[in-house]
């Protein structure tokens, strides 16, 4: 079974408007609504590949009330740890005629001591060998920045792989605890290694540097310029087909779904890679954070390009 975890969802909502334009009153032409969370994320693109997740995370109120009735429109199921404040909705501005976006996120509902050792205790009770648990997103207000870490080790305890997706010191200290995969992007990398991390050198030396602190497998995507996987003993550079990008919010979370989809069908590493990043290119070409059908996925994979 794979399941998703996501600490801080939301309920997205984005505006399409003629022109991006400032001091004035901005009229919408179009009104679309998503079950967000990077995690949600990946779940719904797991289910346009035909793979079952489950999602868990904190949500509470109405908004809470909206993802789990969303969700389970989708066909996804969820088994949620409820808290007391209300979960967050965020907003995105995209242009009919300009290559820009806006986006603004709510911060999210301040999640307590209580609240957390509830989801811990419910991570223990699911777990189980071989099960694949993508880990993403960051921290409501309140969350300790263990909490990815403590997370890992109970899945670690069982036998089952954690994919870990977030930043800044939750990232540092889920490496710490050994997930099977993280996946930062270069400005991530650099910030957990110390180091500038630009070239396609200086990537490879991150991803070893990742694995030093008893990480198995290391993607770390590049934009544009693709990304690089690693297991330790080889690398191999993906490099993305080309689409027409509508909209890149989602994308990343596209290709974890990819990722694990790939890692759960025990596709060979440099097949995962490429499912990877098609996942990604083919949410980033369509509107909102809408993640690409299997059809428009597999479309892409023999596009992507892999080298050593």
């Amino acid at each position: 079974m794979i399941y998703t975890l996501t600490l801080n969802p939301a309920l997205d909502r984005e505006l399409t408007v003629p022109d991006l334009a400032f001091d004035e009153v901005l009229r919408a032409t179009a009104l679309r609504v998503d079950y967000g969370g990077k995690g949600f994320n990946v779940s719904r693109a797991l289910a346009e590949l035909g793979a079952e997740s489950v999602a868990l995370g904190f949500v509470g109120g109405k908004t809470g009330e909206k993802l789990e009735a969303g969700l389970a429109s989708l066909g996804i199921a969820t088994d949620f740890t409820w808290v007391s404040e209300e979960t967050r909705t965020n907003v995105s501005i995209v242009s009919e005629n300009q290559p820009h976006y806006l986006k603004v996120n709510e911060s999210g509902p301040t999640v307590t001591s209580a609240e957390q050792d509830a989801l811990i205790t419910q991570v223990e009770t699911l777990a189980r060998p071989d099960d694949w648990w993508v880990l993403a997103g960051s921290l409501p207000p309140g969350a300790t920045d263990t909490i990815y870490a403590d997370v890992i080790e109970k899945l670690q305890a069982v036998g089952a792989n954690a994919i870990l997706d977030t930043s800044g010191p939750p990232l540092r200290h889920g490496c710490e605890s050994g997930p099977f995969v993280v996946k930062p992007n270069a400005r991530e990398a650099g910030e957990l290694t110390e180091r500038q991390v630009e070239t396609e050198e200086e990537v490879r030396a991150a991803a070893q540097s990742i694995h030093s602190l008893g990480v198995r497998l290391v993607l770390i995507s590049m934009g544009k310029a693709g990304a690089l996987l690693s297991d330790g003993d080889h690398t191999w550079l993906g490099e993305p087909p080309e689409v027409e990008e509508r909209n890149p919010i989602g994308a990343g979370d596209a290709s974890v779904a990819g990722l694990v989809w790939g890692l759960s069908q025990d596709l060979p590493l440099p097949e995962v890679l490429r499912w990877s990043m098609a996942a990604g290119a083919a949410a980033a070409s369509l509107d909102g954070t809408a993640v690409g059908s299997y059809e428009l996925i597999e479309s892409l994979v023999e596009q992507v390009g892999i080298r050593d």
